[in-house]
């Protein structure tokens, strides 16, 4: 290149001999443009060789970020199989985990299908149990009341059974008011009237023949008890332990007994001839039923008794009891 310039105006002076002015002055001229020209190029020329300079320095730079990128990508391409391994092995363990949760779930489902059919049937069971325990419920609790309902009734009738015998007892008592001191008391015990008459008030000794006291009595007697046909009467004969020898059917103090209270039955419906004979008992007991031992003279008076005891009918109050 620095040859060919060099070329040019040696030329031009062999030729400035040989050329007419006019040529010369066009080719100095042309030298001129050319000299001028090639300030130009050289001055691009300086340019271009610094901007190729600067591009080789980007070219090496970016040389550099490649080589740089492709050591990352091949790190990254690394990690990335890493990862995709990873992931792979992430779903198979995540699919045989479904698998097997989808197994498990399926006989679950059957369980819980099994424990639901039987939570039905005890829950059926358990209604059924607390019907019929309401059903009691309501029955025990009407039964109840029934029974408080009888409870009261019974009482009631109990107590006008008790103000009926204490009538009775203070009718008796009116009724015999000159017999008590003569060995007959009137007293009431366990629901019952109890009539005891002394055998020295009924009955001459050894006898079963009423006395004119005893007759006297039995009248009063017989009237109240007309009064009162609710009652039923027991007439019980009693005696001392004193040997009784007869010569008759009366043999004993057994039979002594029985006869006494069956004569003084037989008084009592031939002076209360409304008296209904199906109220009365006649029993005697003999010695066998003594109130105070046989071991004195007054203890054995005590014991020579008969007793009528009088009793309300309880029909009724059976019946609330039922």
């Amino acid at each position: 290149m620095k040859r060919s310039f060099l070329y040019i105006p040696l030329c031009a002076f062999a030729l400035s001999s040989c050329v007419s002015a006019s040529q010369y002055e066009s080719l100095d001229a042309k030298y001129m443009q050319s000299t001028k020209d090639i300030g130009h190029l050289r001055v691009e020329l300086d340019a271009l060789k610094s901007e190729n300079a600067e591009l080789l320095r980007q070219n090496q730079s970016l040389t550099t970020q490649i080589t740089d990128l492709q050591s990352v990508r091949s790190s990254n391409e690394g990690d990335i199989a890493a990862l995709q391994r990873r992931i792979e092995a992430m779903q198979q363990q995540y699919d045989t985990t479904m698998e097997n949760y989808m197994q498990q779930l399926s006989g679950r489902d059957r369980d819980l299908v099994r424990a639901n059919n039987l939570l039905t049937a005890r829950t059926k069971e358990l209604n059924e149990k607390e019907a019929a325990y309401q059903r009691k419920e309501l029955a025990l609790q009407q039964r109840q009341y029934e029974l408080e309902q009888a409870q009261t009734a019974a009482r009631q009738a109990l107590e006008s059974k008790e103000r009926e015998l204490e009538s009775v007892r203070n009718a008796v008592t009116k009724a015999l008011v000159g017999f008590a001191d003569k060995g007959l008391q009137v007293e009431t015990r366990d629901g019952k009237v109890y009539v005891s008459m002394a055998s020295k008030l009924m009955f001459p000794s050894a006898s079963w023949t009423v006395s004119e006291e005893g007759n006297k009595a039995l009248v009063g007697i017989a009237r109240v008890l007309e009064e009162n046909p609710d009652l039923n009467i027991m007439v019980e004969g009693h005696t001392d332990n004193d040997i009784y020898k007869g010569s008759s059917a009366v043999r004993d103090n057994w039979d002594l007994s029985v006869m006494r209270a069956t004569a003084i039955v037989k008084l009592l419906l031939q002076y209360g001839p409304r008296i209904d004979p199906a109220r009365i008992e006649a029993c005697g007991h003999g010695e066998y039923a003594p109130k105070v031992e046989n071991n004195s003279a007054a203890n054995k008076a005590v014991n020579r008794r008969t007793e009528i005891i009088l009793t309300p009918k309880l029909d009724d109050l059976l019946k609330i009891v039922e």
